[in-house]
């Protein structure tokens, strides 16, 4: 367990929240003595068994907040740091529609194609519509995820892992749940989706089925549970970036589990520990995820079984991965984009980017492959 958590002190770009007081404590990769990790071997020269090749390249602010980019059919969503909101063409890359919340973002893009939601660093939930600003709405808490804009509402998960309904037209309150203040949070992304007319969100280390028309919780289902003996080795939180299959939704506790619910009544359907700080991805066969020191994991979707792993990308920090076709997709820190095989870990291929590192799992949209960096590049990449 303290092995475990003292991952936390170096894992780039993280941090704690402390909901009592709503203070934050970053805690970068290096600051902390005995945080040093071994360095990552050199790689190989690149196999390139599949052709990818980048089709065109775009520019927003830098990224210096957990951006969840947000595919809108042959659309992308992306935000940068400085409160711009900028739609592209997948296609092509061309810029549709850009706005400015006028202010620095801590969370965003939520998107129903219509309505675009952020929050701001000020705790304002700003929803966008083309390249105006319909309404904003105050925030008693601060929100490190995006908003989620489905049936006519914009749902808000809050730092404090509380849950917030709000009109999508007006920015009226609709509803809010309220649970036990958790000690400490992750000031990055967590879980909040839809499943049906479920609304899906993790609250510490739980998944949490809600009525999204009355706030009333349905269900629950632990994934992790609360261990250790102060207050950091009992962190435990879901973190976005989760697999859907029907019903069935996996998901990731911070440093302690991988897990699968099924979203129709609550059930469990398997957990396995696991250490990683990012979410997952998967299909109808396995759950891929990236552990803290590099390496890669695939389980049985079925049963949790572990399928295969592989160490070829040890010791770099990588995004949470991204299925492709037969590949298994993630970016690092140096910028670069990792294709392995879906089948067996083996490398595929890899692409650059700037030197800046990626800052968000890649999406697909269409037939492209998204990839945005930390210095604000977003590039798009396409199959030979």
């Amino acid at each position: 367990m303290i092995d475990d958590r003292k991952t936390l002190k170096s894992h780039a770009g993280r941090a704690l929240a402390l909901s009592a007081s709503l203070l934050t404590v970053a805690v970068l990769a290096g600051c902390a003595a005995g945080s040093a990790r071994p360095k990552p071997a050199e790689l190989p020269p690149n196999v390139a068994l599949m052709g990818v090749r980048q089709a065109w390249t775009a520019r927003i602010p830098a990224v210096n907040f957990p951006l969840q980019t947000r595919v809108v059919g042959n659309q992308v969503v992306v935000a940068g740091g400085d409160g711009s909101v900028v739609t592209l063409d997948a296609n092509t890359g061309a810029e549709v529609a850009r706005a400015n919340v006028g202010t620095t973002l801590s969370a965003g893009v939520g998107s129903d194609g219509r309505t675009h939601a952020v929050v701001t660093r000020d705790n304002n939930v700003v929803a966008l519509e083309g390249r105006r600003e319909i309404w904003r709405y105050r925030l008693p808490t601060q929100s490190y995820t995006a908003p989620l804009v489905a049936g006519g509402r914009v749902f808000v998960l809050g730092a404090d892992r509380s849950l917030t309904a709000l009109d999508g037209r007006a920015g009226t309150l609709l509803w809010t749940v309220q649970r036990p203040a958790e000690p400490l949070v992750l000031r990055q992304a967590g879980v909040l989706t839809a499943v049906g007319n479920t609304l899906v969100a993790g609250l510490a280390g739980r998944l949490v089925g809600v009525n999204p028309d009355s706030g009333n919780v349905t269900w629950e289902a632990p994934v992790a549970s609360a261990r250790g003996t102060n207050d950091v080795e009992r962190l435990v939180d879901l973190v976005g970036g989760v697999r859907r299959q029907g019903n069935v939704v996996c998901a990731r506790a911070f440093q302690a589990a991988v897990g699968c619910v099924d979203t129709y009544n609550g059930n469990v359907a398997w957990t396995r520990a696991a250490n990683g700080a990012t979410g997952i991805d998967g299909d109808d066969q396995r759950i891929f995820g990236t552990e803290s020191d590099g390496r890669v994991l695939a389980w049985r979707a079925d049963n949790g079984d572990r399928s295969w792993s592989s160490e070829r990308l040890q010791w770099r920090y990588l995004t949470a991965p991204l299925v492709l076709g037969r590949s298994v997709v993630m970016g690092d820190e140096t910028g670069l984009v990792h294709f392995l095989s879906r089948e067996d870990g083996s490398p595929l291929t890899r692409v650059s980017t700037d030197s800046s590192g990626i800052a968000v799992s890649p999406v697909v949209a269409g037939n492209t492959l998204v990839v945005v960096t930390r210095n604000g590049g977003v590039y798009g990449f396409r199959p030979d």
